[in-house]
């Protein structure tokens, strides 16, 4: 039998981007700092994010189910790590640099991140203590420069 541990530390070894999920709950941008984000499907454009069901954002993308994946770019480590601080609310983000405007659909968009997906929720499934959440991709927006990364526990960027 494999310990948490185990598996974290297996795990560990794929390498990933770093997103910050973001929904608008009440006027106030909420969000999280996520790396199981992967694409689902092209046709339509799926994509999905694994949430932890104690999280507070999980409650907002229920209810909301309308949030944006900002694919952090390689000098916004400091938001990915205010993102993952458990604090009922985000109030003091522009402390690290997070600025944000909004789509037509009230959705947060993070300033500087390297790619941004509005979405729309498809459907949830549990797993364990996460959900995961599928999405239809409605809007993206492409930017140039170098990802942030996530390998091993420790922030990293391409070499």
């Amino acid at each position: 039998m494999i310990t948490q541990a185990d598996f974290r530390r297996a795990m560990g070894c794929f390498a990933t981007g770093v997103t910050v999920i973001t929904v608008d709950h009440e006027g106030q941008v909420h969000g999280m700092t996520a790396n199981a984000f992967c694409s689902v499907s092209l046709d339509p454009p799926l994509v999905l994010v694994c949430v932890d069901q104690k999280a507070q954002t999980h409650a907002h993308l229920r209810a909301r189910k309308r949030f944006g994946v900002n694919i952090l770019s390689a000098d916004q480590r400091e938001i990915s790590e205010y993102y993952a601080l458990p604090i009922p609310d985000h109030a003091d983000a522009q402390r690290v640099g997070a600025r944000f405007d909004h789509t037509a659909h009230r959705t947060p968009v993070l300033h500087g991140a390297l790619a941004y997906l509005e979405c729309r929720l498809h459907s949830a499934q549990d797993a364990g203590d996460h959900t995961i959440f599928i999405a239809e991709v409605e809007e993206v927006v492409v930017r140039e420069g170098e990802p942030l990364l996530f390998f091993r526990g420790k922030y990293d960027g391409l070499r």
